[in-house]
């Protein structure tokens, strides 16, 4: 289940605190040495920057050492990954002489920042001196940079996806009547239950379809920015995320513990996108439905959840309240009335 820990503004996957071990969860580790070393190449070669001087491009990776796992401890998700990696470059002059270097990065670890990578550029011995070493080390230094930060993000969501799984007999187990009918705050919810198929499982799971309502002191074309933006998801998550505001375009926040897709955008008026937890059954997603209606002197958000786990309702009810709801009006003072 997903538990909204205490202070921290992330989604903290953990196991449920009862003897009865009712998610059949386990102490697991996946070696992910050989997907990371297959994906790291992927995202290294043919990497290539370009300018005045002329063009480089990555075109061998000649050392990958390391090792990548991940525990699965009482539910939890802990990452461990340590590379060092030496790569060659290539680049061509406008005047079409080419030259060759290398690139190490020798601390590629879950200890470092990417802002605190070693990225190292070099040209090799027998070459002559040329601007492109200069483009490298900016350009493409920064293009590595990234590269290696889409690996950690796969590895967070790609790779894991899976790890925590449904109930021991392949369905996720809906909640108990006294579990449905915890205690709600303020906000009106209104809900019901479907049995529709996720898409891309091989078993069926019992889903819930609910709307949450809330009223924002803001206009609804400044709220639908806060969703799209990444500088201010950013701010109101208080961690990293990845925005891609295009219909198709990705998204990943709260620690890659939330990702998705943006499957429709309407300007200052509706959003709908794929939307799931990283604990949820593998490609399962729900749609989320963000409607922004006009209300004078403020803005009435509607989001309607389709395709929710059974087991997920109330957590999903009270991860948006909380991490959504609350994070934006604390954060961007469009603190209003609550239904």
């Amino acid at each position: 289940m997903a538990k909204w820990g205490e202070g921290d503004p992330r989604w903290i996957v953990e196991e449920r605190a009862d003897a009865t071990n009712v998610n059949n969860w386990h102490w697991t580790e996946r070696d992910a040495t050989n997907w990371s070393s297959d994906k790291l190449k992927s995202l290294l070669l043919g990497l290539s920057v370009e300018d005045d001087e002329g063009a480089c491009e990555v075109t061998e990776v000649s050392k990958l050492e390391g090792e990548a796992s991940i525990n699965n401890r009482k539910g939890k998700l802990i990452f461990f990954y340590e590379w060092s990696l030496k790569a060659t470059w290539t680049g061509k002059s406008k005047t079409g002489v080419k030259y060759k270097g290398s690139i190490e990065v020798p601390n590629l670890s879950d200890e470092n920042d990417m802002e605190d990578l070693d990225i190292s550029i070099s040209l090799n011995k027998d070459e002559p001196d040329t601007p492109l070493v200069h483009l490298m080390k900016t350009k493409g230094a920064e293009k590595i940079r990234e590269a290696l930060g889409s690996y950690v993000g796969f590895l967070k969501t790609e790779f894991t996806q899976g790890m925590i799984l449904p109930t021991a007999n392949g369905v996720a187990k809906p909640q108990s009547a006294s579990q449905s009918k915890a205690k709600q705050d303020k906000t009106q919810v209104s809900s019901g239950s479907s049995t529709a198929a996720p898409v891309n499982t091989g078993v069926k799971i019992p889903t819930c379809k609910f709307t949450i309502r809330d009223t924002f002191l803001t206009s609804p074309a400044e709220l639908y920015r806060v969703f799209l933006n990444q500088e201010m998801v950013q701010a109101f998550t208080r961690s990293p995320a990845t925005v891609d505001a295009e219909r198709g375009g990705k998204f990943r926040l709260l620690e890659g513990n939330v990702f998705g897709e943006f499957t429709e955008l309407v300007p200052d008026e509706k959003i709908v996108m794929k939307w799931r937890f990283n604990n949820w059954p593998c490609e399962h997603y729900a749609t989320i439905t963000l409607m922004f209606l006009d209300r004078s002197s403020e803005t009435e958000l509607k989001v309607e959840c389709r395709g929710v786990p059974n087991s997920e309702e109330e957590q999903t009810k009270g991860g948006w309240k909380r991490y959504y709801f609350e994070a934006i009006k604390q954060t961007f003072g469009y603190g209003a009335r609550l239904f």
